[in-house]
């Protein structure tokens, strides 16, 4: 018998939700930067930055940045490894990594980059001083399965750093549920000229697990000393977890 899962509020096949997902980011690609600095108010770039300044990564290391799409954290990333480090670009879907290789190159930055699931990376195991996923973690059909995958390709006293939209605080839950189920649909349709994907990407976040949950499923994938910092009233977190 088949499995079910969420794709948004909507229950859908196991097998079906990698696809659905595809498209999404497929059809957003082109528009994803201009409609993270709208959606945000530019909030996300600081957000970023913040997951960078409490990775540790020091020059000389290699970093994995997991659904790394239009390349912003590996960006941030390489200033920290220096020539000396390495960081390794990935996403699942073509289309956003294209984004991402593009940036990179037109800034001429030549880092190595790979489409691959975060399920099943292909890399060896103890490999990475620091694995990273910015916005990408919910829309991972088996979010324990990918964790599990940072930690093996983690060296010992590496860090996993997950960056994720999370449960806001109570007293802002109003007016958040009115601009993600009102608002970003309309920006998403004038600007990318998708309201549905958007209307998607509003509704994984409320599916998402919360911080403790999420702290929870980082243990059970055997990540120590793990802990969270909420930033702006908890619309977004950064999980930390170490490979010990």
């Amino acid at each position: 018998m088949s499995k079910t899962t969420h794709f948004g509020f909507e229950t859908v096949d196991e097998t079906d939700k990698a696809r659905r997902v595809a498209g999404v980011f497929t059809s957003v690609a082109s528009k994803y930067d201009i409609m993270n600095d709208l959606m945000s108010a530019g909030l996300h770039r600081i957000w970023k930055r913040f997951a960078i300044s409490v990775s540790g990564v020091r020059p000389g290391q290699r970093v994995l940045d997991v659904a790394g799409g239009s390349a912003d954290l590996s960006r941030l990333f390489l200033k920290k490894v220096g020539s000396t480090g390495q960081v390794v670009l990935t996403d699942i879907n073509n289309a956003m990594l294209r984004v991402g290789r593009d940036r990179l190159l037109d800034e001429g930055i030549s880092t190595p980059v790979a489409q691959c699931d975060a399920e099943h990376l292909p890399f060896p195991d103890n490999y990475f001083d620091c694995v990273s996923i910015a916005f990408g973690l919910r829309n991972v059909t088996h979010k324990d399965a990918a964790l599990r995958e940072m930690k093996r390709v983690l060296k010992p006293g590496g860090r996993v750093i997950v960056l994720e939209f999370s449960k806001v605080a109570k007293p802002l839950e109003k007016a958040y549920d009115l601009y993600s189920f009102k608002l970003l649909p309309k920006m998403g349709q004038l600007i990318a000229g998708d309201a549905d994907s958007y209307k998607y990407l509003a509704e994984s976040i409320r599916m998402h697990p919360g911080q403790e949950e999420l702290k929870s499923m980082m243990v059970e994938a055997g990540l120590e000393r793990v802990e969270y910092f909420n930033l702006t009233g908890g619309v977004v977190a950064v999980h930390r977890g170490y490979k010990l």
